[in-house]
């Protein structure tokens, strides 16, 4: 199995991989510590599976994952996420990764994970199920999804609606762009949302900008 580490820690994907390495059947194991490095990987040779951190620098995960999703549909992508389940593997999962899991699980999980999602599988810990089973039953105010928001998100889905770029936002709110891009993430994953345009578009029918 060849697989792609992408997160922008070094120190994560040695730890990751000192994981894989006690097992033969990872013969090939690539790295990438951003976007373009993820993208560039993957246009040069083929992988059975993606271990992605929904954390990368310029731009998110969830970014990343939409690209290889309309790129290389038939490649799963685990996304690791220093964010507990409660809060983004639902999201994560509609937007077509194969498993989630958490950066505090990946050395109980990683093993497994792969092995399922190279097969075709979903990767979904019981913790996961639980969550989506919760989701299916609860009924989605569908116009209010930017309640779900935390003042700092929506400070920055404010910022974004009205035209503000990643490297705006981080200047005005003396931020740095990768913690911009956390904030973005997290507001696509809890509404919904696809891009910048959509949140335009829902903030101006909802009257929150003028």
């Amino acid at each position: 199995m060849k697989i792609l580490l992408a997160d922008d820690h070094q120190i994560m994907r040695d730890g990751l991989k000192r994981i894989l390495a006690d097992y033969p059947e990872f013969s090939t194991i690539r790295e990438a510590g951003s976007a373009p490095e993820v993208l560039d990987c993957l246009r040069k040779e083929p992988f059975d599976a993606v271990v992605l951190d929904i954390n990368l620098p310029g731009r998110s995960g969830l970014d990343v994952l939409k690209d290889i999703r309309r790129d290389y549909p038939t490649l799963p992508v685990l996304i690791l996420s220093m964010y507990p389940e409660d809060q983004f593997a639902v999201r994560v999962m509609r937007a077509g990764a194969a498993g989630y899991i958490t950066k505090a699980s990946a050395g109980k999980e990683l093993v497994t994970a792969l092995r399922q999602v190279a097969q075709g599988h979903k990767f979904i810990t019981p913790q996961v199920a639980q969550i989506m089973a919760s989701a299916l039953e609860a009924k989605e105010d569908s116009s209010a999804v930017h309640t779900l928001l935390s003042d700092r998100e929506f400070q920055v889905f404010e910022m974004i609606a009205r035209g503000k770029t990643v490297g705006e936002i981080a200047t005005d709110l003396h931020l740095s762009v990768k913690t911009i891009s956390t904030y973005r993430a997290s507001i696509l994953l809890k509404t919904g949302l696809k891009n910048n345009a959509e949140i335009m578009r829902y903030a101006v029918s909802n009257k929150l900008v003028d």
